[in-house]
């Protein structure tokens, strides 16, 4: 998405906070660590295991017997009680795979006045503290093409290490990659790309039957705009600058076409069963952070599933 102009060299400041070999990111991955472990921390209290059906041996739940299961998983004690045949589900234990994606494209450096986080530090804020509740569950953490999946209890400082010393380009979008059937993906995203290139994405990373989810990252003045009089807005990412001489007059066509962005990227995660949301930098990151937990804990197509966080 371009982004208002409101100083010289605002296209610089953005590619370089969105660069992970500039010295803005280097300085302050420290505070957003910091933060991510204070948030996972707030949020620990009252939150329980994942409860997902699996290879276990805590009980969990009945469910009704489906046609070509063995007769031996059958519990007929409960199947007794009535005209159908139930199978005794045991609580997932066995530590999968949970692949998490940052977009550190240039675009996601932008952080519009007043605003304390740019969509890039609020994507890894989120990204650290997530890793951190999930590896504290029993989980493998990974990053697409940048770090293999660990358990290891210092799992955000290998990641902010693996963003640091990362010399390959910051591309929009997560990259192709086969995770396995059991894995579950985040992407947490601007998602301004075209929708033909995440249709594309999201039949890569859902072709072995992986689960997941999309969260889009805005600035408020990326879901207000906000803008009048004369303003030149900057493509971050290659794509020039275009000069609105009246820039108010545009608003209303830019939420409209914001509208159709949106029902496109959920009509294509709607088809597979993936969560798609939004989340502003204004809002609290604990408050995204505690829904994508209680998301994961959702087991797939149960009722609320698809829920979003709303702008």
């Amino acid at each position: 998405m371009a982004q208002a102009t409101e100083q010289p060299n605002k296209e610089t400041l953005a590619v370089r906070r969105a660069d992970g070999e500039s010295r803005s990111l280097a300085a302050s991955l420290p505070r957003l660590m910091l933060e991510a472990r204070r948030i996972a921390n707030n949020v620990t209290h009252g939150l329980h295991g994942r409860r997902r059906a699996g290879a276990g041996e805590n009980f969990w739940q009945y469910r009704r017997f489906v046609s070509g299961e063995p007769a031996t998983r059958v519990d007929w004690r409960r199947s007794a009680r009535d005209d159908h045949l139930y199978v005794r589900e045991l609580e997932w234990e066995a530590a999968h795979t949970v692949w998490l994606w940052p977009d550190r494209s240039a675009s996601m450096a932008y952080a519009s006045k007043g605003v304390r986080d740019s969509k890039l530090e609020r994507a890894l804020i989120v990204t650290f503290a997530l890793a951190e509740l999930l590896v504290a569950g029993g989980e493998r953490v990974g990053v697409p093409g940048l770090m293999n999946p660990t358990s290891s209890s210092n799992v955000i400082d290998k990641m902010a290490q693996a963003i640091l010393h990362d010399t390959t380009t910051r591309d929009s979008l997560p990259p192709a990659f086969v995770p396995s059937s059991l894995a579950e993906i985040m992407v947490l995203s601007d998602f301004w790309a075209p929708v033909g290139e995440i249709q594309k994405m999201l039949a890569g990373l859902s072709a072995s039957g992986a689960h997941g989810s999309l969260v889009q990252i805005v600035d408020p003045s990326e879901e207000s705009f906000p803008f009048a009089g004369r303003v030149e807005f900057v493509e971050p990412e290659g794509g020039g600058a275009i000069t609105a001489g009246r820039a108010e007059t545009w608003a209303t066509d830019y939420v409209a076409l914001v509208a159709a962005h949106r029902d496109a990227i959920r009509a294509e995660t709607g088809k597979l069963d993936w969560l798609f949301s939004t989340h502003t930098t204004s809002r609290s990151a604990a408050e995204l952070l505690l829904f994508l937990h209680a998301g994961m804990t959702t087991a797939k197509g149960a009722p609320g599933s698809k829920a979003g966080l709303g702008a």
